[in-house]
């Protein structure tokens, strides 16, 4: 008990509770305050009402496997399915909080946005505890996080974007925390994290690069052993990660990644390789730049989140620019291999611990065997093998406090190393988002760099307070400029709200789809037990979509196959599903009557075929 409240009267632990609270209650403010805006309820959130199908699939799936173990009926695209499992497109790893929420907490439509608020809240309190910010630097964090209104908007969905969010930012912390204080089980730590991350989603992997750094270089010793081991560890977890999309993605209907600028070299050659990258990167460059203008200047989510994904770019160049001046100031900067601050021009320095003076140029006072640097003269000196400080003269260990790192320049330090890493995590996403991705569709994943930064940028020393602030106002201005009042397009800022119509439908269909889908327990997963959402159809040529929001109400552990009209109509007499749904009045329907398939419901919009 005693070694307990030591600990708790350390470094004013009530104040960083205090700030940890004030924090941690941030993300449930923002999302009441988006749905206040919208004239709604925190509690009106409803996601059968929302116009992202992608959300349908995760929920389907988590509900499956707490329901099962797997789903049951393979979920995929144009009726593709796993090698193994019954799992959709994207990594089932992506989903495994909502899996651990639903387990502790069981699974509801409502569990998906009180996770996602959960897991920010609690990243936020833990990033308080781990980074320890002053109150300036909390209050900047929290006006970004409040104006960066893809925080509030990704929480109150059924998307695993807020999952990513919370990981770097509890990534983040967790490097802050052993830059400032060099611990083992921290390193592993981050190890875990970021290898978990990359099997999410594999451009996560970037993030992994920042132990591996910390490892290689944390000792003059042993370097190239540590270089072979995260080399190691870098090819198991992509390794790792391609069996999970091997054996667990299914098809989908177009290339997750592309790939033609790594096949252009097997066919034109390392030269043809080259040119014809280099000319995809002026090209697809090209189009974002012009989205981005179109976010600056119109109504245009996928331009807002490119033109703020350059500004975080800028922003964070301003601030590594001064990183880099301070650290050229400092006269050649810190050396921790061995927990002390070390002046590389001399070989001098001072042990922060004691107090004392460091001569790594004349060995001085210390004894270097074994490991231990000892001041003859007290008996007390610094274990290099533990960090920790060692007092021969009693045979105990010293109270570090307040630590090698904890000094104004140590923590400058942790941070400028973080923010370094994360420059370098923006710049090498950006060609990648360009070569890999359709420009379209990739804004997405820029999201989770741009949270990352809003919990880096505010951290800077007294001296940088003035460049900070200005920093922070001008990317506030920003956010609240592209995300609040260019916010205007329903679909990707509107939240789904409850709807009585729609939740009548629901009612009904939950009846119909209880009274006529059988699960078939035998050699599953198979396609007896998966239902075919038929997109759209064209009706007197007027694109009719399916409402495929009905499918919430599936019976746990049917899967769902997402079929384009085209393939539906090409393979209408084979089709391998047992069941089918789509539009009615149109050439869908029309087909099914004519094969014999069987009509279990239809309420006028929809209607449900048994297939065999």
């Amino acid at each position: 008990m005693e070694r307990f409240l030591d600990w708790w009267k350390k470094e004013d632990r009530r104040a960083t509770l205090l700030k940890a609270l004030l924090l941690a209650l941030v993300p449930l403010l923002c999302c009441v305050a988006y749905c206040a805006a919208q004239g709604r309820w925190i509690w009106e959130v409803y996601l059968p009402s929302s116009q992202w199908n992608d959300e349908l699939f995760y929920y389907k799936q988590v509900e499956g496997i707490l329901s099962h173990g797997y789903p049951q009926g393979y979920f995929g695209f144009n009726e593709s399915h796993a090698l193994k499992l019954s799992f959709a497109a994207w990594s089932p790893v992506l989903v495994f909080p909502w899996v651990i929420w639903g387990l502790l907490f069981g699974w509801n439509l409502a569990s998906p946005v009180l996770c996602n608020i959960f897991l920010l809240s609690l990243a936020c309190f833990l990033y308080v505890w781990l980074v320890r910010p002053s109150w300036r630097q909390l209050g900047m964090v929290a006006l970004l996080f409040g104006l960066y209104n893809n925080f509030a908007r990704y929480m109150l969905s059924g998307m695993p974007e807020a999952i990513c969010f919370a990981m770097v930012i509890l990534f983040y912390g967790a490097a802050v925390n052993y830059l400032r204080r060099r611990k083992n089980y921290k390193l592993v730590v981050l190890f875990a994290m970021s290898c978990t991350m990359t099997l999410m989603r594999p451009y996560l992997i970037l993030f992994l690069l920042l132990p591996c750094w910390l490892w290689i270089w944390g000792s003059r010793r042993g370097r190239w052993l540590r270089g072979l081991g995260s080399a190691a560890i870098l090819g198991a977890t992509l390794g790792l990660y391609g069996a999970i999309n091997h054996y667990l993605g299914a098809e989908y209907i177009t290339p997750l990644f592309y790939t033609d600028w790594i096949q252009a070299f097997f066919r034109q050659g390392v030269l043809g390789g080259l040119r014809f990258t280099f000319e995809k990167l002026l090209t697809k460059g090209s189009e974002y730049m012009a989205y981005a203008k179109q976010g600056l200047r119109t109504v245009n989510t996928t331009g807002a989140v490119y033109a703020g994904y350059l500004l975080c770019l800028f922003a964070l160049a301003v601030q590594c620019a001064g990183d880099w001046a301070a650290y050229r100031r400092s006269g050649g900067g810190l050396d921790r291999s061995f927990g002390e601050d070390l002046d590389r021009s001399t070989g001098k320095g001072l042990d922060r611990c004691s107090g004392k003076g460091l001569d790594r140029s004349s060995g001085g006072d210390f004894d270097r065997h074994p490991g231990v640097d000892l001041d003859r003269s007290t008996g007390k000196g610094l274990d290099r093998s533990s960090g920790e400080d060692f007092d021969r003269s009693s045979g105990g260990r010293l109270d570090r406090h307040p630590g090698v790192g904890d000094s104004p320049q140590g923590a400058a330090a942790g941070w400028a190393v973080a923010r370094a890493h994360l420059a370098f995590c923006f710049l090498t996403m950006l060609p990648a988002l360009l070569l890999m991705y359709k420009t379209i569709e990739g804004s997405r994943h820029l999201l989770t760099f741009m949270a990352a930064l809003i919990f880096l940028i505010p951290l800077a020393e007294k001296g940088a307070w003035r460049r900070t602030a200005c920093v922070a106002a001008c990317l506030g201005a920003a956010f609240a400029y592209l995300y609040i009042y260019r916010a205007a397009d329903p679909y990707d800022y509107q939240v789904a709200y409850m709807q009585e119509e729609r939740r009548a439908s629901l009612e009904e269909w939950e009846r119909v789809f209880d009274e006529s889908l059988v699960l078939d327990r035998e050699d599953v997963p198979n396609y007896r037990n998966v239902v075919i959402w038929v997109q759209n159809d064209v009706i007197e040529d007027v694109p009719v979509y399916t409402a495929w929001q009905l499918l919430y109400m599936l019976p746990e552990g049917f899967g769902i196959n997402c079929c384009t009209r085209e393939y539906v109509l090409e393979h209408v007499g084979s089709l391998r599903s047992r069941y089918l749904c789509g539009p009615v009045g149109g050439e869908i329907e029309r087909l099914c009557e004519e094969n014999g398939y069987r009509q279990l419901y239809t309420d006028g919009e929809m209607a449900l075929y048994e297939i065999y």
